[in-house]
């Protein structure tokens, strides 16, 4: 049995869903890549919201730049002139640009590589954590890997 509809809205529970994360759009200072970490814009002078991260162990991270959303809230986000949107993972299975060696299970906080994270070591504190490597990278490089955002 098919079902072919259109122009209506459903309200119900979803059992599953194709993609794996959660995103919400923002308004942004650039176009960024799927991976990139992101943050509250610090002065958000142009009216943006979020930019890359900039330094290490930022308290101010929000999340990664989504691939495919499995929900996108805000999505009817505009961004005045100048400015752009972007779909930021803030929870969920995401593909994220990292550096350095990560271990799957670390804790991933931004590093000094703009929109880049790394692993955060034990003196980090949940505030600067965006969240957790789901599979290692061997190369002190770098490089891509899936993570699971918000899991502290």
């Amino acid at each position: 049995n098919t079902v072919t509809a259109s122009a209506m809205k459903f309200h119900g529970t979803a059992t599953h869903a194709q993609y794996a994360d959660v995103a919400e759009m923002y308004t942004s200072d650039a176009q960024h890549e799927p991976g990139t970490v992101m943050m509250f814009s610090p002065d958000g002078t142009a009216g943006e919201e979020v930019c890359a991260t900039l330094h290490e162990k930022d308290p101010k991270m929000l999340g990664v730049v989504t691939t495919n959303p499995a929900l996108l809230m805000n999505s009817a986000c505009e961004a005045p002139e100048g400015l752009f949107t972007v779909g930021v993972a803030l929870l969920g299975r995401v593909p994220c640009k990292v550096t350095g060696i990560v271990r799957k299970g670390d804790r991933l906080v931004s590093s000094n590589v703009p929109g880049h994270a790394m692993t955060g070591g034990d003196d980090c504190r949940w505030t600067h954590v965006v969240g957790r490597a789901l599979e290692n990278k061997t190369t002190e490089g770098e490089g891509v890997i899936e993570v699971i955002v918000g899991v502290k």
